[in-house]
């Protein structure tokens, strides 16, 4: 089973790879203040997971700067997952909020419709 996971993530890695997502442009100032919002982000993430890499394209799309964290291959980031966020699983967003509570979302889906709400500007008509 892991020389399969391994393989097909490997695969998963090479399309990425080769298919980049097209990073949305915004002005300076915007991209200054998307920043300033995402600097307490934290995705706790495998780097061969297909469902970190769909959240991983999505925030390319979006030209969001969120620190990954390895939560496979670093033993501090993978205990800091378990005891803070409660479980072992990714991808997981960590969202600090400016009142000091924390909000943790493990489904990938979920990631990225949190972040597509926030940080995806309305089509104009």
């Amino acid at each position: 089973m892991f020389i399969i996971r391994k393989f097909i993530g490997s695969i998963i890695l090479f399309l990425n790879w080769i298919l980049p997502p097209r990073a949305m442009k915004r002005d300076s100032d915007t991209q200054k203040l998307v920043d300033s919002q995402t600097e307490n982000f934290k995705l706790y993430q495998f780097h061969a997971c297909p469902f970190c890499v769909k959240v991983r394209r999505a925030m390319k799309r979006m030209s969001l700067n969120i620190e990954l964290r390895d939560a496979k291959n670093n033993q501090d980031i993978k205990s800091e997952l378990v005891t803070e966020g409660g479980r072992h699983k990714v991808p997981c967003l960590r969202i600090e909020n400016n009142d000091g509570s924390i909000k943790w979302l493990y489904e990938s889906s979920e990631i990225v419709s949190f972040l597509t709400e926030k940080f995806n500007p309305p089509l104009k008509d």
